[in-house]
């Protein structure tokens, strides 16, 4: 028996139109949340902010193109921490990241197995020292709006204080202990992505941070922050390849 056109084409319209659907990657979070958030509201770092920021980095030796290092920013605190400050401050206020912080040097660290096999290496991104200062400036400001807001899920573990990941393996081995206690059946699907960060696309990313309030000004600065980014590698102190990459 064969299946009447107007049904064929009621399906491939459906079909069609949740194709559509899913490319929009807001078109879930609009379901989800029926309220707009507001829009971000970045404050004007000041010279103490920056002070307390660099005294919290970690002591380090390493470096990036600029040869200088947590230790050095660290001693020198008291001298570029109100020049830095301006800088950071015209930043903010014209949504556009220094260039010159988006350069990196990559070098690859062995993790295991043979050496020769390149797969078995881990590359280590070093930054320069002030990118970090400024980086952390940004992520103190988009996560106080984050946690204003509520955005993130209570059970959302990882790079957040008081919820580690170790919480997380805490609170589901405690569910299942639980489940089974009941005497009921446990199920579960778990993915693990290789090289997960890789696989952010930077396009999607910003979208949804539109749609959380991530607008206007700071939109732009975490767009320049992603874009026209510069990376080389490095091995035995010689510089192999030139990479340029970014949002389109």
């Amino acid at each position: 028996m064969s299946i009447p056109q107007n049904i064929i084409d009621g399906i491939r319209s459906n079909a069609n139109q949740y194709v559509n659907t899913a490319k929009n990657p807001n078109y879930y979070l609009a379901n989800l949340f029926h309220a707009l958030f507001p829009s971000i509201k970045f404050q004007n770092t000041l010279t103490r902010e920056i002070e307390k920021i660099i005294n919290s980095l970690r002591m380090k030796n390493s470096y990036g193109y600029d040869e200088i290092s947590i230790k050095v920013l660290k001693i020198i605190v008291p001298f570029i921490s109100s020049p830095l400050c301006y800088i950071c401050n015209k930043s903010m206020l014209s949504g556009i990241f220094p260039a010159r912080l988006k350069y990196a040097t990559v070098k690859p660290l062995l993790r295991k197995g043979n050496k020769d096999n390149i797969a078995n290496y881990r590359p280590i991104s070093l930054l320069t020292s002030f990118s970090k200062v400024f980086e952390k400036l940004i992520y103190d400001r988009l996560l106080n709006h984050i946690q204003t807001n509520n955005i993130l899920h209570a059970k959302q573990f990882g790079f957040r204080v008081s919820l580690s990941t170790d919480k997380a393996s805490y609170k589901l081995i405690d569910d299942i202990l639980n489940v089974l206690n009941n005497k009921l059946m446990v199920g579960g699907i778990f993915c693990d992505l290789q090289k997960a960060f890789d696989c952010i696309d930077h396009n999607i990313l910003l979208a949804k941070l539109e749609f959380y309030g991530i607008t206007g000004v700071t939109y732009r600065l975490i767009k320049s922050y992603l874009q026209d980014r510069y990376q080389r590698v490095v091995l035995n102190n010689y510089s192999l390849i030139h990479v340029h990459t970014g949002v389109k």
